[in-house]
């Protein structure tokens, strides 16, 4: 039996469709799952969360849903809770912070958290890109470099260190053109 043209386009178009339901009934399923823990959470109310963990997965979960102001809250009760945590989930915990700052524009409270994730755990590299970032934003290009180039010495296969360093130094070697001028335009 031989399979015509058209069959088989029909065929993979078919097979196309299985692989993106697939993929869109999953997300669909993490999202819900994410929406039933906000709610449970939310239930519960943020008084009710004693322990670090619950309140760090409580503020990842607003995160993901932006809900910035809020998840900023929720961090800030978990590092008072956080005392009798290892110093990886103190940072992690700086770290989430920080990033909920920033994603409000507020980049100097932003740093002073991911510098105190990095005060805990130095080696930390997505804090350092954070951190990095951040002082971008607030144009110090300078620092954001050498913030880049840290995280190159710690891992120097990460991506978005070796990217941003690139784009800085494009920045850093920028020269205007001037041609224009003399050529007789003013």
């Amino acid at each position: 039996m031989e399979i015509s043209s058209f069959q088989s386009y029909l065929l993979i178009l078919f097979f196309l469709l299985i692989i993106i339901s697939f993929f869109v009934f999953r997300q669909f399923l993490k999202t819900r799952n994410e929406e039933i823990s906000l709610v449970k959470f939310e239930q519960k109310g943020i008084e009710s969360l004693k322990t670090a963990k619950e309140l760090y997965e409580f503020g990842s979960i607003q995160i993901k849903k932006r809900l910035y102001p809020q998840a900023t809250k929720t961090f800030l009760k978990a590092i008072k809770t956080s005392k009798n945590e290892p110093d990886e989930g103190k940072a992690i915990i700086e770290n989430a912070l920080g990033f909920s700052y920033a994603a409000q524009k507020e980049y100097t409270e932003a740093i002073k958290h991911y510098k105190s994730a990095l005060i805990v755990l130095p080696e930390y590299t997505v804090a350092l890109n954070n951190l990095a970032s951040a002082q971008q934003s607030l144009l110090n290009y300078g620092e954001a470099y050498a913030t880049y180039q840290k995280v190159l010495t710690i891992d120097p296969k990460n991506k978005t260190a070796m990217k941003k360093t690139k784009e800085l130094e494009k920045r850093n070697n920028y020269k205007p053109f001037t041609e224009a001028k003399n050529k007789g335009f003013d």
